[in-house]
């Protein structure tokens, strides 16, 4: 299994913050490969900017050290992006469901928002 994490899982994950269980837990300590998103990074740092967010040390340590992958952006993503409904306002979760339509990835997220679009989906 190749799973891509919304940035809310992600960042729940790095916390052992318990609101990952069941299912999302077992897909994700058992997949094949994870990936965190270039968009999901972006998306931390302007958080972290803003003071909404705190992490301990470099986000990219962190994927790292979780045993994920960096997943960037290319520009077969940007221009899936076009085709999208506007089921879902939020760029960073446009660039998700994108790279997760392009690259063939399950989705793991609780954003109900994404299952307008057709991508396979792990629920949190």
């Amino acid at each position: 299994m190749r799973l891509l994490l919304d940035t809310h899982v992600f960042l729940w994950w790095r916390e052992s913050s318990g609101r990952l269980k069941g299912e999302a837990e077992r897909a994700i300590s058992g997949a094949d490969i994870v990936f965190v998103s270039a968009a999901s990074a972006w998306e931390i740092a302007i958080k972290l900017a803003l003071k909404k967010l705190r992490i301990p040390g470099p986000l990219d340590a962190a994927v790292e050290d979780s045993h994920f992958d960096q997943l960037p952006i290319s520009f077969a993503h940007a221009s899936a992006v076009t085709g999208l409904a506007p089921h879902h306002g939020d760029p960073f979760d446009r660039m998700l469901i994108a790279q997760a339509l392009v690259e063939e990835l399950t989705v793991v997220t609780h954003d109900r928002r994404f299952e307008a679009y057709g991508v396979p989906v792990i629920w949190v």
